[in-house]
């Protein structure tokens, strides 16, 4: 039995040591004088476009871009050329004079913010290279007076840094569509920031378009420049590409084949329709397919592939002329896995690995709804665009499994829920390791549960802290050490999901609100408010105090054991604890008192019981027929602690800090 309130000699007691113990825990430089970890979070005022509930409102808008793209890579000078049509519609309430276009490929031409950021050696920067988008043409159509053919006029554009700023030679208004056409070339980089690049005679083709930038009901235009380490926000639309490559290649992209009798041969054709029927993996290319020259229907001149995407925000693609090609399906998505024979020992079941990586975050979150997804093998280290995931060799099949199935994830985050990537990383990287733990317990689970391998990104935080590397996680990605981005947005992000998970929610309640976050905000644009507000919203709870410690600030934690008075009355033990706060976190407290009959009894409690004293919470307990023998605060290491040493108190005789106070 545990009572909240002080009776008693025990209570007078306290009343006395309370002063010392906590002036002792000041003099140690903890505790705090102040409770507004628990004050209301400050965050947007809710409108018709974002409501107070997390959802989007009934007048939410965004805008749109569907684009028809042709393009040619040519191998001999490394170069790719290309012409498209983009349809970009209005849903906002204003009219725009003007558009703002991504040109991600200038960040490695030679002077750019890039090249001074990041060495050309280093992760994020290029390869001895030199190039950077030549714009060649960018018109826009307009359909001119009833009966007249459509008219091009060509734009004058201005360039900053990799944004494109171009006047509009007509006012776009809201609800209309307007049309352009733009050309231009570029040099394919060597190491593109480890998002593409080119190894060999192999391409992995990304941010090789002109894209259209993102304008919202929050920042308007979004005109972040592309560094390399931030990543992506971009507009959902339909895409019809067409990528010409030399006939001995094969082609691996974004979206549906719409050419298949074109450039496959009709024995891939036919395995390909026995694949979408089995969960096995078939060979669709095979080595000696590739030796012999049976695996193309011509190895001269140049072959067009076709692709169609619907409701994505981005396409990619890759080619070699030596991908082996596997594939399997699950429920008629198709999963396939392109990679070069000095992969085949690791990636030879990387189409299944695929697979089951769509099956286990359709049946848990959300029902991937795109036809297929491929892993590609090349030399980007780890890179997700919709429908297809880049990943290097791999040592084994666990380090494999685990990029596949984090690159792979990334269609759940940011593909699906369309969070901005360059100021909000963690609602991309930090979200997809969160599923990634689960993922990655059910194909191995002989590496530990989910349990276990939260219990190792926790570990991580708390390393960080003790050590006081750790930074807050609402930082933009391009403002972060990229030897802390790991444990910042990645780890930090995810250990913060599974104590909310685990601690805070518990699963049941947990899952409805992340499963509902990301029904309400699929193939939209959610900021963390709208998750701060969803989870509360479907939680019942008030997380203001998480939001901001976990999130948004860079708190520590260090709960502790400050006092304990016994006093013993016939069979009966009264037992008055002080549980100590000695930064400025919160979590909720988990202790374990241990009796001399060897039983123990565990006590939670909410970390809202710090809200009216964030440095002490005090609790009484009667044990009758029992003589306590010590107290634990989080015994199995279920929260983050920086200083385990104050969390054990033990009875007199038995060693360790004690206090006890005789009638």
């Amino acid at each position: 039995m545990n009572r909240i309130f002080l009776r008693g000699s025990l209570g007078l007691v306290l009343a006395s040591v309370a002063p010392v113990a906590m002036a002792q825990a000041k003099t140690a430089g903890a505790g705090v004088d102040d409770t507004s970890i628990f004050a209301p979070l400050e965050a947007p005022t809710p409108n018709d476009f974002r409501l107070a509930s997390g959802a989007p409102g009934p007048r939410y808008w965004q805008n749109r871009a569907d684009y028809d793209i042709r393009a040619t890579l040519d191998t001999a000078t490394k170069s790719l050329r290309g012409e498209l049509t983009m349809r970009y519609t209005n849903n906002s309430p204003t009219a725009l004079d003007h558009i703002w276009m991504q040109m991600d490929q200038d960040a490695f031409r030679p002077g750019s913010l890039n090249s001074y950021i990041f060495a050309q050696d280093s992760r994020f920067g290029s390869r001895d290279f030199d190039g950077g988008d030549k714009l060649e043409r960018f018109d826009q159509v307009l359909a001119g007076a009833k009966g007249a053919k459509p008219r091009r006029v060509a734009l004058a554009t201005r360039s900053g840094e990799t944004m494109l700023y171009v006047p509009l030679a007509e006012p776009l208004l809201p609800g209309r569509t307007a049309s352009f056409e733009i050309a231009w070339r570029f040099l394919v980089p060597e190491h593109g920031a480890d998002r593409m690049g080119r190894d060999g005679s192999l391409y992995e083709m990304a941010q090789w378009y002109p894209r259209v930038a993102v304008y919202d009901d929050v920042r308007g235009w979004n005109t972040d420049p592309y560094l390399g380490q931030g990543e992506f926000y971009l507009e959902y639309g339909d895409f019809t590409y067409a990528v010409t490559v030399p006939a001995g290649y094969i082609v691996a992209g974004t979206g549906t084949l719409l050419n298949p009798r074109d450039v496959l041969t009709p024995t891939q054709i036919s395995r390909l329709a026995v694949a979408a029927k089995s969960d096995t993996t078939l060979r669709i290319v095979t080595a000696k397919e590739l030796e012999s020259g049976a695996a193309r229907p011509r190895t001269s001149g140049t072959l067009t592939w076709r692709f169609e995407a619907k409701n994505v925000r981005d396409v990619a693609w890759t080619t070699a002329p030596d991908y082996q090609w596997d594939a399997s399906s699950w429920k008629g998505r198709m999963a396939y896995a392109y990679y070069r024979p000095s992969a085949v020992d690791t990636w030879s079941d990387a189409a299944d690995e695929a697979r089951m990586s769509i099956m286990e975050y359709s049946e848990r979150w959300f029902t991937y709804p795109y036809p297929q997804i491929s892993a590609v093998e090349g030399p980007v280290s780890g890179m997700e665009y919709p429908m297809l995931a880049m990943e290097t060799v791999g040592s084994d099949k666990y380090d494999l499994y685990n990029v596949i199935t984090h690159e792979v994830g990334h269609n759940w985050f940011p593909m699906i829920v369309g969070s901005n990537e360059r100021i909000h990383f963690w609602q991309d990287e930090g979200f997809n390791t969160f599923i990634n733990t689960f993922s990655e317990a059910r194909r191995y689970p002989e590496r530990g549960d989910q349990m276990k391998r939260a219990a190792e990104e926790r570990g991580q935080v708390e390393t960080a802290q003790i050590k006081h590397i750790d930074t807050p996680i609402e930082v933009p990605a391009d403002r972060i050490n990229p030897g802390l981005l790991g444990i910042n947005q990645y780890v930090k992000t995810s250990a913060g999901l599974q104590l909310l998970r685990q601690e805070i929610l518990g699963p049941a309640v947990f899952d409805a609100a992340f499963k509902e976050y990301i029904n309400r905000w699929a193939f939209k644009h959610p900021t963390p408010t709208d998750f701060y507000r969803t989870m509360e919203d479907v939680s019942g709870r008030r997380l203001d105090w998480f939001w901001r410690e976990w999130f948004q600030r860079n708190e520590r934690f260090d709960q502790a054991i400050d006092t304990v008075l016994t006093r013993t009355s016939g069979d009966t033990t009264e037992v008055l604890v002080a549980y100590g706060n000695r930064e400025r976190g919160v979590l909720p407290i988990r202790a374990r008192f241990s009796f001399s009959d060897h039983t123990t009894a565990d006590y939670d409690y909410p970390a809202e019981v710090w809200s009216t004293n964030t440095r002490r919470y005090i609790r009484e307990y009667q044990f009758v027929g029992k003589a306590l023998v010590q107290i634990e605060l989080d015994p199995e290491h279920r929260l983050v602690d920086v200083n385990r040493s104050n969390n054990i108190w033990r009875a007199p005789g038995t060693g360790g800090p004690e206090m006890t106070v005789n009638p």
